[in-house]
């Protein structure tokens, strides 16, 4: 198999893993895709940027062979997937063919676990390492550490990337054992983000370490998920947590299990960013009475919905924390309209917030402007949620 028919199988292998660029880098100059080049297709992975801009990244494994057994995965042990491998040159070259030609600025790299967890994890290494040291390569790179994979692996994947990530997959070692049985969540998996999060306060890892969690392989409630993400955040400092809606391979443990809806993947990310970006606390979050997040109400409204004690919220005497609260607002309209209140006095008029960008059909009902309540919620939104 030459080096193109690998990228083939590996490139197309990688759309698993979720991601997204660094924070510290700036918009994207790379060229569009669409292009006749050879190695140019999906796995050139636009990842966006914070302040609006993306980055085109080599999104790739290294390889899809695997020891592991896990059941929503198209390239565990026992399925039949066309087996592919890079070697370090290999995928050195190829990613600075790429960079050189203006596809790509950076790199995700991930892989299957061959044989063992560090002989792979010091190939994938050793592939960054001449990108960085033969080809002098400055710019991003985001390195998947692999199950099991020792401390001094770790500490070297840490020293050469900008960004590392474990994928926990599941809450819980009970949870991970429904979905693999050649994992160990606690020694495997949760060991190696502590060596992590050690390793970033180093004034290494400009870019974070994160985790992925499959949505609905197992048995794991939305409540049992952000439980555990809420800990990372608070224990371990991590940078994101991605989910990843359960889908049906043919040829796989769970090719039988139904597909879990995109919905419940959104309103995961939703309730994620109130605990990471806007100051909610986990028992703020709003569940039904199955421990998973309402399909039929984002997070924010149902927690606003299940508090009218708390709104409408008074534009003008609202703290920066108290907006957040409000449906509709997040942190860039927030600081508008704080800006705008320094400029000029207060908010007068519901027509000011429009000129904002503030949503009003979502907002109104949750604001007043002097004490006078802007919209009035409608029948249809004072349905009960409980709350866990």
């Amino acid at each position: 198999m030459d080096v193109v028919d690998k990228l083939i199988v590996l490139g197309s292998g990688a759309k698993f893993d979720k991601c997204a660029s660094s924070p510290t880098l700036p918009k994207s100059r790379v060229r569009r895709t669409s292009s006749s080049h050879p190695l140019v297709g999906p796995w050139i992975y636009p990842a966006a940027l914070p302040d609006g801009g993306c980055m085109n990244l080599l999104k790739i494994l290294y390889a899809n062979i695997c020891v592991h057994d896990c059941g929503y995965c198209a390239f565990s042990h026992f399925t039949r997937a066309r087996r592919a491998k890079f070697s370090p040159e290999e995928l050195a070259g190829l990613f600075m063919e790429l960079h050189r030609d203006g596809y790509v600025e950076g790199l995700f790299l991930s892989s299957g676990v061959c044989g063992d967890s560090d002989s792979t994890m010091n190939e994938m290494i050793e592939a960054v390492r001449i990108i960085r040291e033969k080809y002098g390569f400055s710019g991003y790179v985001h390195l998947k550490v692999l199950p099991g994979a020792s401390y001094s692996t770790v500490r070297e994947a840490v020293r050469l990337a900008d960004r590392v990530s474990v994928n926990l997959e599941a809450p819980s070692s009970a949870r991970l054992h429904e979905l693999s049985s050649t994992k160990d969540f606690g020694a495997d998996l949760l060991r190696r983000m502590k060596w992590i999060s050690e390793l970033g306060k180093r004034e290494l890892l400009p870019s974070g370490h994160t985790t992925q969690f499959v949505v609905g392989g197992g048995g794991a409630s939305d409540l049992e998920i952000l439980r555990t993400v809420s800990w990372l955040y608070r224990k371990l400092g991590i940078r994101r947590a991605y989910y990843s809606a359960f889908t049906p391979i043919k040829g796989t443990r769970f090719e039988s299990k139904p597909r879990t809806p995109k919905v419940r993947e959104r309103r995961l990310y939703q309730a994620d960013w109130l605990l990471r970006d806007y100051g909610f606390k986990l028992e703020e979050i709003v569940f039904g009475d199955d421990e998973n997040l309402p399909f039929d109400v984002d997070p924010k409204l149902a927690f606003a919905l299940n508090n009218p004690s708390l709104y409408p919220i008074d534009i003008n005497e609202a703290t920066y924390e108290e907006l957040l609260r409000v449906p509709g607002i997040g942190p860039k309209l927030a600081r508008k309209i704080i800006s705008l209140r320094e400029r000029e006095g207060k908010v007068r008029s519901i027509r000011v917030l429009a000129e904002l960008g503030v949503p009003l059909k979502r907002t109104g009902a949750f604001i007043s402007i002097s004490g006078e309540r802007q919209l009035r919620l409608s029948d249809a939104c004072k349905k009960e949620i409980k709350v866990v």
